[in-house]
């Protein structure tokens, strides 16, 4: 199955972002998961910079982004599906560290010709992973650990050039690693409380593996989103359509913290607010 970009998606197509790369960020490839913005969360609670693309993003774009990691999400689909969501392979190619998380180790098994099957039954809960291998990835944890798992597929064969580092009883390759490329996989989900340990787990790919430093935090984050939006308007004025939803609210009252009255706001009633929201929102 070979990479294609979805329709709708045209080269060189981003999300833009103000001021250019930072410094020490982790990119999170969005294959559908549900936890998806978790992990952006664990990623920021770790004072390290995070920010969440669509899975078919290109190379080039993440070149741009400079990342110090790549997450790739997990997601409902299987790799074995005709439809399913594919990142360019070329990504596991630029040398930068990438850690897959469930769907996004089925899919790196996948790609690198490893072997990827439907599992005997599904697994979703707590499972016990036994750590084979506590050296980056897994340092300062204990050999058991309490993970939570929930996926269909399992992986049969690694990839060549990789290494198993965890298994369960339902999943004899749980986690895996070509430290030599730096790529590295879990079938379970480090980013929720289930999996007790799972922070330290992320903060391991952040620290030791991508080589972070914790600088990052929300306030530093505010200042220099107002200061770049001062510098991006000048004088002019900026018109923004509201609708009351959380990405227009959050966008209309940091740009009126950064540029005052040259903000006019525009209420844009789309039909999805409850009963009495529209007023509030005015």
């Amino acid at each position: 199955m070979d990479w294609s970009p979805p329709f709708g998606y045209y080269p060189g197509h981003q999300t833009p972002r103000l001021g250019g790369p930072l410094k020490d960020s982790i990119l999170i490839l969005d294959f559908g998961s549900q936890y998806t913005q978790l992990i952006a969360r664990r990623i920021r609670e770790l004072k390290v910079y995070s920010e969440i693309r669509p899975y078919y993003i290109s190379p080039r774009e993440v070149r741009a982004f400079q990342p110090k990691g790549i997450i790739l999400s997990g997601g409902p689909s299987s790799v074995h599906q005709p439809q399913a969501p594919l990142c360019d392979r070329k990504i596991l190619e630029l040398g930068i560290p990438v850690l897959g998380i469930c769907y996004g180790m089925q899919l790196m098994t996948h790609l690198l010709h490893g072997k990827v099957e439907k599992a005997a039954k599904r697994e979703y809960g707590r499972a016990y992973l036994e750590i084979l291998d506590q050296q980056d990835l897994f340092k300062d944890l204990p050999q058991h650990v309490e993970v939570w798992m929930s996926h269909g597929d399992r992986i049969l064969e690694l990839p060549p050039g990789f290494q198993a580092l965890a298994r369960t009883e339902n999943s004899p390759l749980a986690a895996m690693a070509n430290r030599e490329k730096k790529l590295y996989g879990l079938q379970f989900h480090p980013e929720v409380v289930h999996t007790p340990r799972g922070k330290e787990i992320l903060a391991n790919f952040a620290f030791h593996i991508c080589r972070c430093s914790p600088t990052w935090t929300m306030e530093s984050f505010l200042e220099k989103s107002v200061r770049e939006i001062r510098e991006t308007v000048g004088k002019e004025r900026v018109i923004c359509a509201l609708s009351g939803g959380v990405d227009s609210s959050v966008v209309s009252v940091l740009v009126h913290r950064a540029i005052g009255n040259q903000l006019t706001c525009i209420f844009v009633d789309n039909g999805l607010l409850r009963a009495g929201e529209a007023a509030r929102v005015l």
